[in-house]
This record gives C-alpha cells, structure tokens and sequence, in this order.
C-alpha cells in the first residue's frame, strides 16, 4: 500500500485536503492543483494538494476490500469507490465507463465525471446505501442527485425505497418543498414517496401548478392529487349535510321548534361548503358550527348540536388524507 502522510483538514462540508507521497494522475486537463469551489482556510497549494472525499478516501472501511477506482468530479474532488458496487447499481454499466482496466503503476485508475461533489456525493451515497444527511446536502443538491441518476444507469423507483437513507431525507424536505417533491416523486413513480408527501398539498391551490411541473408529475399522478383535492371536498360536504337528530317532543320544545335547529345547521353547513377547502381543520368546523346553541333555548337541542358536531369531526378526520 502507498505510503501517506496524512495533513488533513477540513474542506467545506464534502471533502478534505490532504498530502501523499503518490498520488493517482488525474487527467490533463486537471494538471496542477484541483481544489474545490470553496477553497479551505489556510492551505498552501501546491503540486501535491488533492481535494478528497471525507467519506470515501482510499483506507476508508465501507467494504473488507480496498477501493479500485477513482472518480473524479468536475469541481475536482477525488472518489475513492468500488467499481463492482457500480456496476451493480447501473443498468449501464456506469455511463459505459466500467469495467475499466487497472492503471499499469498499481494505483486506481481515474474517471472523470461530470457531476459536482455534492451530487455525485448524494449518488454515491445511494449506491453505498449510506445515509448523506450529516452534509446536510440541500434539496436542490437531491433533486439535481436523483435527476442525474439515470444518467448512470441508476433506476431512482429501484434506489429510493422507504427503507434506505435517501428516502428519509427528501421526505423530511416534504413540508417545505412538497410540489417539488411529489413532482419528483412522480417523474420516477417512487409511489411510496409521492403518498406522505401529497399530504402536505392539501392547502396548495392547483390552479396554481404550471406546465411545467405539471409535465413533471405527468398524467396519472397529475390525476391523483386533483381526486385528493376534488375527494376530500366532496367528503366533507357528505359529512356536512345531515342535520342534528331530533330529540323526543318536550312540553317547551315539539318538532316544529326544531326546525328551527335544522335551518340553521343548513345555513351554517351551507356556508362552509361554499368556502371548503381540502385542508379544511376540525377546529375551523368548531367554530363555526358550535355558537348555533347560543341560540337554542332547548337542552336537549343544545346536546343533539353538540353530539353532531362531534360526530362530524370524527368523520372528517378520518377521510383520507393522501393519494
């Protein structure tokens, strides 16, 4: 094995510097000293400073054997990977690229590839089924991972499955981007992925989404998040429109006096279902449907109010939430 003498220090949040005693020759359009977009804080550059992946340097233990090929960046950042896990993940033999002879001097041979650090970071990642988030990759960083992905031969349906590390993380980006991600969830058909995230689209408005992403989410995904919207809408008014039952007839209150609470309930009912919306909250259709027993001189009324609403709230939470 090389000999190494290790001066490492940290270098953004992907890679370090280091100095060896061999280095591997990198391409000669990368001659002299390759560092990265951002370079690292009191580093002398010179002929023999390389910018390597924290994650997957050369000694790095993911596997018993050592690596056997290097893959380059276009920000210049070195990958010390194994070709046979590679070759398993790509249906393409990792853009055509591999298999690939050994280097005549016994150091690992190197490819260039014409991805950022951070994305081919975030893809390596997924093939090695570890998980990226201590970078802190941004969702731009991912969706920019998983659109490249098949590029490499990589099917992100196959990749990206509930039980791996990279479907965790874009599913905790769902609140803040969830259009973005369901659109991608879509673009693949990762189902699993574009269902808990199509629950955080139940307040975007869909006269809202543009061609473009629209084309993105293509037609059959397209139609499930219109009969989310269109479904929970026309659930709610099913569960709005039956009135409180009446109670026995009383001496101060028979069923003509309440009609009375029928009508209002209609009015009421008729007033959400006007304005409804798919993320409609139960609290919403408390406090529009409560004050009507301020108004009730009947006990009994005001109970049979009471036990509708709870009924309605029940029925409405447990309407579906996602496609």
């Amino acid at each position: 094995m090389d000999s190494y003498d290790w001066d490492a220090m940290q270098f953004g949040d992907l890679e370090y510097s280091a100095k060896f005693d061999h280095l591997p020759t990198p391409p000669h359009s990368h001659d002299g000293s390759p560092v990265a977009d951002t370079p690292a804080p009191d580093i002398e550059e010179d002929a023999n400073t390389v910018a390597i992946s924290t994650t997957f340097f050369l000694t790095a233990q993911h596997r018993p054997q050592q690596p056997d090929i290097v893959l380059l960046s276009k920000d210049s950042v070195y990958f010390y990977v194994h070709s046979d896990l590679l070759l398993e993940a790509s249906e393409n033999r990792f853009r055509a690229m591999l298999p690939i002879s050994p280097a005549s001097d016994d150091e690992p041979p190197v490819l260039d590839v014409p991805e950022a650090s951070p994305v081919l970071n975030v893809i390596l990642h997924a093939i090695y089924d570890m998980s990226c988030s201590h970078y802190s990759p941004p969702f731009e960083t991912l969706v920019s991972a998983v659109d490249s992905m098949p590029i490499y031969g990589i099917n992100p349906k196959s990749t990206i499955l509930p039980s791996t590390p990279l479907f965790t993380l874009l599913l905790s980006h769902a609140p803040l981007f969830p259009l973005e991600l369901y659109a991608l969830a879509a673009h693949y058909d990762i189902y699993d992925l574009a269902v808990p995230t199509s629950s955080h689209l139940l307040a975007y408005p869909l006269s809202r989404l543009t061609d473009q992403i629209s084309e993105r989410m293509g037609p059959v995904y397209l139609k499930k998040l219109f009969f989310l919207h269109f479904g929970r809408a026309e659930a709610l008014k099913r569960v709005l429109l039956p009135p409180p039952h009446p109670h026995p007839p009383t001496p101060t209150c028979d069923f003509h006096s309440q009609k009375g609470l029928s009508r209002a309930w209609a009015l009421a009912s008729a007033y959400l279902a006007w304005d409804i919306r798919p993320d409609m909250s139960t609290s919403s259709l408390e406090s529009a449907l409560r004050p009507l027993a301020e108004h009730l001189p009947c006990d009994l009324c005001k109970n049979a109010l009471n036990d509708r609403v709870k009924n309605l709230v029940v029925q409405w939470s447990i309407v579906k939430r996602t496609i």
